[in-house]
């Protein structure tokens, strides 16, 4: 069974999101046979690249928030994501454009190395003092090279704008076909969708009716139910007459 996710590094639900998914699928019996691939979705598609901001500075003036009613957000955030066991710094961090994180992450699926890179990208925009937005390219190398990418392959895709560049945007139309309208955004076995930071409780009754509702693979009318065929013995080759 496959399992995508819709995520944005940006996104502090997505972080918590997660943890509570990964949860439910470590007691999920058949969790060995359960694929996880996460999609991409920016929450700020619009933003240019350099332009970076405090992530209360960004919640006032996107929300019409007041700076108390920011830094409440904030707090509540921290202690959701302290009781998943995340740390998570409820002032300092900035806000600033993912898309270089996306494209690295799909450079990162190709290698098998997806899922370490995104958890990278999480605890440092999240729990870590540096910021993945201000410190250049050389920041997201040294996390992608920590995630086990090779370093010259993740600088030659940072320094190739179109490099990954039409897979991260797949993705996002693939998200608005779907109905994805925001994220987290869980898709299992493309029948099922579950949109936020559920409990842990509802990913695994979300795990549990999908693996349980799979269609089993029907075979069509054959008149001949022995036809040759090649299986884990060989090939059966027919006497000669």
């Amino acid at each position: 069974m496959r399992v995508e996710i819709w995520s944005d590094i940006a996104c502090p639900w997505c972080y918590v999101g997660k943890a509570r998914f990964e949860k439910a699928l470590a007691a999920f019996p058949h969790r060995d046979d359960v694929e996880v691939v996460h999609r991409s979705f920016e929450l700020d598609p619009g933003r240019a690249k350099g332009d970076v901001e405090s992530v209360l500075t960004m919640l006032t003036r996107k929300y019409g928030m007041s700076e108390a009613q920011a830094e409440a957000g904030e707090d509540n955030l921290g202690a959701q994501a302290a009781a998943e066991g995340l740390d998570y710094r409820t002032r300092g961090r900035d806000h600033g454009n993912t898309f270089d994180m996306h494209r690295l992450l799909h450079l990162a699926k190709e290698h098998g190395r997806q899922d370490a890179l995104i958890q990278a990208l999480y605890r440092a925009n999240f729990a870590e003092e540096r910021s993945v937005f201000t410190e250049g390219d050389e920041r997201l190398v040294e996390l992608a090279t920590g995630a086990g990418l090779d370093a010259e392959r993740v600088r030659a895709v940072l320094a190739d704008p179109e490099a990954y560049a039409d897979a991260v945007r797949e993705d996002e139309r693939e998200a608005a076909r779907l109905g994805a309208t925001g994220v987290p955004f869980f898709v299992l076995d493309r029948t099922y969708g579950v949109s936020g930071a559920q409990p842990a409780e509802v990913f695994a009754q979300a795990l549990t009716q999908a693996w349980g509702e799979r269609s089993p693979l029907r075979l069509i009318d054959q008149p001949d139910a022995d036809a040759d065929a090649c299986g884990p013995d060989g090939c059966a080759v027919p006497p000669r007459g």
